[in-house]
Parts: structure tokens; C-alpha cells; sequence
């Protein structure tokens, strides 16, 4: 009922629904990944920050091993972190990044977010003041180069908002592939899915039920769960899904990538049948409340 992968502007195509792998427990992600690839997923999603790539990267080892995939059958994305934005560090953290992941290239690689900061002794959030600072510009420059020289496929961005893709497409040689941010019926961010658009920059949505694992600004004045909204839980009902079937649908059904993140065989299992149904417009509205 929809193209299950989009096309990026750098060439190629991106599986639309791929597995996330953020606030796994630790050894928890291989065996999440034998589940979801022997459930059809194609497209994993990574980040130096989740220190999981090493798990990662046992379970693609196996697989392609075992001969039950080849490389060109998967679709692996990772991110480069803050604190190695610097221009000279870009290709050593994507060296690393394969290293770990046990794979010749990256299909994609994400700059995590537009800010750069001092790698102080490999420090993942470093806690001293006065930290330099290094621009997104020099950074996307640093990762044309990785390209250039065959270790990532594409290049994108994560976080980034209409400004500041803006600033890069003003100068970039390599046009970002993709956008990867939060995005949900509460979290709709239209200027940004418009834009995105009108660039052919594929956005790729994180925290596609919310973020329940972070505490909400607006504390006892928050909204009720996405999974437990009473409207979506009709609208899964109507279709016979479940609520988190019918929160990836609204994404899929509009050529938006996501990245649901699951450790558990029922639910991977469960979030890749998504494309046997088909949300109406209003539907597809009506839950922003």
C-alpha cells in the first residue's frame, strides 16, 4: 500500500522503517538485531553515544557470515558525536565507527547535532567550562572528504533546524541526504518537514511514540502518553493494529524514515507489519492533543 524505502538525493534508497538502538541495555542490542534481521529489517540505526556498535557489529559479522545477508542487502546508519567535529578528527571517528561495526562503509553517516565541542580525554559530555567550539561548516567539509574517500556512502545531519540547514546548504559540496530529528503527532515540526521537502532532504524520525524516558517540561501538565492516547488507541482499533503500529504508519505513509527502538521479539515483530493498512487523512490529523 506504500514504497517501503526512499530514494536520497546522494543516490540509492533507504529502507523506511529501521530499528534504533538508543537506551538499549548493555548486550541487550545484538540479540535485538538477530530478531529484527530475521524479521526483515534492513536499516539499523547507530550513534557513537549509544556505545552499542560493537554489539552491532557481532550481529552483522554473523549474519553476513552465515551468508544470510550481504552487505548490499543491509542499510547501516551512524552518527558522528560532538566531541569529534573537529576537521581532523572526522575521519578518525569514522574510521573507528567501521572499525567497531566490522563493515568496509557506512550507507550513512549523521552529524549528531550542529554543535562541536572540545574532546577533553574522550569525554562523551565533557564537564569542564570554556569548551571550544567548532563550526558545522568545517565539520560537513570534513565529512565531504570522508566520502570522497569511499568510508560513507552519504552524509546528513541530525537536529538540525530550517536556519541552520540553511548556513550548510549555502556552502556544502554534498547536499545533506537526510535530517534526522524527534517527530510525532505531539512533536509535528511542519516548517521543518515542509522544508526538508522542497531541499529533497529525507527526514528520518526518532522517538516516533514520544520520548517517555525524558522528563516532560511541562511536568503533571504533560500530555497523556502517545501509546496510551484514547484517539490513537480508536484509530489501532478501527485497523486492527496496535498503537504503536499506527504511530509508524503516520510516519511511513508520508515518506518520513523512522527508527522505533524495541529489545523484545514480539514488539520487533509487531512494528514491521505496517504497511497492510492505510490512515486516512483525517486519521492521519486528528491527535495532536
Amino acid at each position: 500500500m506504500s514504497s517501503k524505502a526512499v530514494t536520497l538525493p546522494s543516490g540509492g534508497s533507504m529502507p523506511l522503517l529501521g530499528l534504533g538502538t538508543w537506551l538499549s541495555p548493555p548486550g541487550a542490542v545484538q540479540e535485538a538485531m538477530e530478531v529484527a534481521l530475521d524479521a526483515g529489517y534492513q536499516h539499523f540505526n547507530c550513534a557513537y553515544f549509544d556505545q552499542s556498535k560493537a554489539d552491532i557489529g557481532e550481529a552483522l559479522k554473523r549474519t553476513m557470515g552465515e551468508g544470510r545477508l550481504k552487505r548490499d542487502d543491509l542499510y547501516v546508519v551512524s552518527k558522528l558525536w560532538n566531541i569529534f567535529h573537529a576537521p581532523q578528527d572526522v575521519k578518525l571517528a569514522s574510521l573507528e565507527t567501521l572499525s567497531l561495526l566490522k563493515l568496509d562503509y557506512l550507507d550513512l553517516c549523521l552529524m549528531h547535532s550542529p554543535m562541536g565541542i572540545g574532546n577533553i580525554n574522550g569525554e562523551l559530555v565533557p564537564q569542564k567550562d570554556g569548551l571550544l567550539l567548532h563550526s558545522d561548516v568545517d565539520t560537513w567539509r570534513a565529512m565531504e572528504k570522508v566520502v570522497d574517500k569511499g568510508l560513507v556512502k552519504s552524509v546528513g545531519v541530525s537536529n538540525f533546524n530550517v536556519s541552520q540547514l540553511e548556513r550548510l546548504l549555502s556552502v556544502c559540496r554534498i547536499k545533506p541526504a537526510a535530517n534526522q530529528v524527534e517527530l510525532h503527532p505531539y512533536l509535528t515540526q511542519p516548517e521543518l518537514v515542509e522544508y526538508c521537502k522542497s531541499k529533497g532532504i529525507v527526514l528520518i524520525a526518532y522517538s516516533p511514540f514520544g520520548c517517555p524516558a525524558l522528563p516532560c517540561p511541562l511536568g503533571e501538565n504533560s500530555p497523556v502518553p502517545l501509546l496510551e492516547n484514547p484517539t490513537m488507541k480508536e484509530i489501532a482499533q478501527k485497523h486492527g493494529k496496535t498503537s504503536a503500529q499506527v504511530l509508524i504508519r503516520f510516519h511511513i505513509q508520508r515518506g518520513i524514515a523512522t527508527i522505533p527502538k524495541s529489545i523484545t521479539l514480539a514488539r520487533i515483530m509487531e512494528k514491521a507489519e505496517v504497511y497492510d493498512f492505510h490512515l486516512t487523512r483525517y486519521e492521519s490529523r486528528c491527535w495532536k492533543d
